[in-house]
């Protein structure tokens, strides 16, 4: 779906690009994200796919079409959730909806069926200007996949919602995916990374440091280790023992017995984990 080499950009009047000869590739169905802190280069590389920035250096191919090739049909197929939620203020939601569904030739999904599927139907008819962040950033979200597209940008897509809400809005995307939708996500939010992306990217200063799923990602770098906690004379008490041979180690089946334990668990390295261990920065 999505093909780079080599690619690099440089701000007009900037003395340093900004990206510096990236490679990556994103197959057809796959969550890929774009892991990095302020000022990496996510934003700009989504900026170069989508046709936000021109003028760039290397090869781009998208939906197999090289992307300086790519007039305005490419938005028949691409949808877009930009971090920061860009409406008409004085429409209502329904007609911010009923707007940009206009814009595209094939059909587009039911408006209201959109609006109901992030909990906004009662606010169909509200002037977008009297919606919080948290709903402004759902309708931004419906407004991307409106037109049903094969190729889904979204940056930040749960900023500024509660729990119950960014819950709901991963569970969809999820769901695009096994629709077949291919996502590019730009994210330095690691745990929504971890939960839905088939492969993550690295990228710190304008280059990539790392390419890999997750899981691969946690397994190589973190310990070959179960950590125990349980109570001893009332106090909570943390034992590890080694992974590999683990049912035949004497006091962690004597712990097991005790029946004291509260909780074991791998210590596999989360994604932030691997992130400063491979490029020295925080995510943050």
């Amino acid at each position: 779906m999505i093909t780079v080499k080599n690619l690099w950009y440089t701000y007009p009047k900037s003395k340093e690009p900004t990206l510096k000869g990236l490679d990556f590739h994103i197959d057809d169905g796959e969550i890929f994200g774009f892991l990095g802190p302020s000022a990496s280069g996510k934003s700009t590389t989504q900026k170069l796919l989508i046709g936000l920035l021109k003028g760039y250096k290397g090869e781009v191919s998208i939906l197999g079409k090289d992307a300086k090739s790519w007039g305005s049909d490419l938005y028949q197929d691409l949808g877009v959730g930009f971090e920061l939620p860009n409406h008409f203020l004085q429409l209502t939601g329904l007609e911010n909806l009923k707007l940009f569904s206009s814009f595209y030739k094939k059909e587009t999904r039911d408006p209201m069926e959109l609006l109901k599927l992030v909990g906004l139907e009662e606010a169909a008819d509200q002037r977008v200007k009297n919606y919080s962040k948290g709903m402004m950033v759902r309708l931004n979200f419906v407004r991307a996949i409106l037109h049903d597209p094969k190729l889904l940008f979204l940056d930040e897509p749960t900023s500024g919602l509660d729990p119950t809400n960014a819950k709901k809005l991963r569970e969809i995307i999820l769901k695009l995916k096994k629709e077949g939708k291919t996502i590019f996500l730009t994210t330095h939010n690691m745990h929504i990374a971890d939960e839905l992306c088939d492969r993550v990217a690295f990228i710190v200063e304008g280059k990539i440091a790392l390419v890999d799923s997750p899981r691969a990602l946690k397994l190589s770098h973190g310990e070959l280790q179960v950590r125990v906690e349980y109570r001893k004379d009332g106090a909570l008490v943390q034992e590890d023992f080694p992974l590999h041979g683990l049912g035949k180690e004497e006091g962690f089946r004597a712990l097991l017995d005790a029946d004291e334990l509260e909780t074991i668990h791998s210590r596999e390295a989360t994604l932030e984990d691997v992130f400063i261990k491979e490029t020295g920065r925080s995510l943050r």
